[in-house]
């Protein structure tokens, strides 16, 4: 599964049980939209860590880092670069 589909795959099933229409677009805000509050976001940070294997410092928790499918793709492969 690519990171896209894995992200948006997590998302919609730990935020909108499954009613993928709730997220109406890869840009829409995640907090914004009530998709996810702060609690999800320490799930967020959980997924990242544990299934994309990723060390995420608390200095990327930001929302240009984790408050949209697109921001959390590219912060993902941002990520995933520096550790090649």
């Amino acid at each position: 599964m690519d990171t896209r589909n894995a992200v948006k795959d997590f998302i919609i099933t730990n935020f909108l049980f499954g009613d993928e229409s709730g997220l109406t677009s890869d840009s829409v805000s995640l907090l914004d939209s009530g998709i996810m509050d702060s609690i999800g976001v320490m799930e967020l940070v959980s997924f990242l860590e544990n299934d994309m294997k990723l060390e995420v410092p608390d200095i990327d928790l930001v929302p240009e880092n984790l408050d949209s499918v697109d921001n959390l793709v590219g912060y993902i492969t941002r990520r995933q670069e520096t550790r090649l």
